[in-house]
């Protein structure tokens, strides 16, 4: 994997990306330093803001704005299919 490591296993794939850490990480690799700042804890606020981060990060790296997901489509699991899209549209910019 891009990663390095593997899902954590019995977890759902929204759980996992649920905190933005995975997907800083992930546009960490493909930009480096894209989030220079990844919140392992601090709540709800803190994990909120690591989505808003790689959605910025997103834009800046050349998805359209029209791709990227909003964050309660992640957070609030209201449209994680549109997650995934985002994820194929950061693979295509």
């Amino acid at each position: 994997s891009i990663l390095g490591e593997k899902f954590p296993a019995g977890q759902a794939y929204e759980d996992v990306l649920k905190d933005g850490q995975v997907l800083c990480k992930l546009i960490n690799i493909l930009s480096p330093n894209a989030v220079p700042k990844v919140n392992s804890s601090g709540g709800q606020f803190k994990f909120m803001e690591n989505i808003n981060n790689f959605q910025k990060a997103l834009k800046e790296y050349g998805v359209p704005d029209i791709d990227v997901f909003q964050t309660v489509d992640l957070y609030e699991k209201k449209d994680i299919a549109n997650v995934t899209n985002t994820i194929f549209a950061l693979g295509r910019a």
